[in-house]
């Protein structure tokens, strides 16, 4: 048999066990797209398959079983973003059209139709930097009757639910999506939903974002800005830091890769996805609360700390760092520690706060 019928002969395999297992996922509750990928993350690493080829296979699953009549036949809603003309305001814009609502933007030269785009909207969507959100968002309350649900999509959550639930009288959500503006649909995408008063207005929003593929995550808004200290600020500046450092090093990239690790790759793509970003945007994120900043300072320290006993040669000092931190691991692995998803960490590193300038 030539190789080329042994290829056909496993692709058809292929077809027949991509075909049960859709028709299995179809026949119960699906699990979550991460813990597909964990359950067989020691498989792939054994059989030496990238982790981020699975998840494309689970992915592309998903999708044949989004039924497209949730999709192509909704109830036409009006919907004004403000902030629509920038990267993730015009990513909701798209996606909302495609499914048949009408979507109207404001930016800030268009305040003199404020009245019309923001009072006769059922959803005003708040996509702007974060420094403007909370005066934005009471700058547009004045102009929203009290059926209008309001929400915004920052990546810091308190004070943007706290002003919204203040100045405005009628249904309130805050949302992060927890991916970049560059992806071509909600399919595997985190979104952070943080309650705030009549949730039952944005069922049909959330429903969508499910029918799409996004997997929806409720907490509160402080419980958000908590975690995102760590999942968001200090990564930004770790990777950050790797980029000016190297820059300043003129290290040749190109050929470092001809060279390197896995790790060593992936790491270099997301921080060359970093760095491809708007720089309002990384900086926005490290600088957003007190709390970041702070962090951020004391990851610093940290490096500075274990920096010297580098500088001083203490082999005996840094495998005691060593030894206790894997002890902490050790603790916690099989509590909550799952296998590496290297397309997560792909869509986490982008930036996720939102701009109405243009890039």
């Amino acid at each position: 048999m030539t190789n080329s019928d042994q290829l056909k002969k496993t692709d058809q395999s292929l077809i027949a066990l991509l075909s049960d297992r859709i028709s299995l996922l179809a026949a119960s509750e699906q699990p979550s797209l991460d813990k597909q990928l964990a359950d067989v993350a020691p498989l792939l690493a054994e059989a030496g398959i990238p982790e981020s080829v699975w998840a494309s296979v689970v992915n592309s699953c998903h999708a044949t079983l989004i039924p497209k009549a949730a999709t192509n036949h909704v109830s036409s809603r009006q919907i004004t973003i403000i902030g629509g003309r920038g990267r993730m305001g015009r990513l909701f814009k798209e996606q909302l059209s495609l499914v048949g609502h009408n979507v109207s933007v404001l930016e800030h030269e268009d305040w003199e139709y404020a009245d019309k785009l923001l009072n006769q909207a059922e959803l005003v969507i708040v996509s702007v930097p974060i420094e403007h959100t909370v005066d934005v968002i009471k700058r547009a309350a004045k102009y929203l009757s009290s059926n209008t649900a309001l929400c915004d999509i920052t990546s810091v959550k308190t004070q943007p639910n706290q002003a919204m639930l203040e100045h405005h009288s009628g249904p309130v959500i805050g949302l992060h999506p927890m991916f970049g503006p560059n992806i071509k649909s909600f399919l595997g995408q985190k979104v952070v939903v943080c309650p705030g008063r009549n949730d039952e207005s944005f069922q049909w929003l959330l429903d969508f974002l499910k029918t799409k593929g996004g997997e929806l995550i409720f907490c509160t808004p402080e419980e958000h800005d908590q975690m995102m200290v760590i999942v968001q600020a200090t990564q930004h500046f770790c990777r950050f830091s790797l980029g000016v450092f190297l820059a300043q090093l003129k290290v040749d990239i190109e050929q470092s890769l001809t060279m390197s690790t896995p790790n060593y790759r992936q790491e270099i793509d997301i921080v060359k996805r970093l760095f491809s970003q708007n720089p309002n945007l990384c900086v926005d994120i490290m600088l957003a609360t007190e709390e970041r900043c702070n962090a951020i300072s004391y990851l610093a320290n940290t490096y500075n700390r274990l920096a010297k006993l580098v500088a001083r040669k203490d082999r005996n000092a840094l495998i005691k760092e060593f030894e206790t931190t894997q002890r902490f691991f050790e603790e916690k692995i099989n509590t909550f520690l799952q296998p590496l998803n290297t397309t997560a960490i792909q869509r986490d590193l982008k930036p996720q706060i939102h701009t109405n300038i243009s890039i």
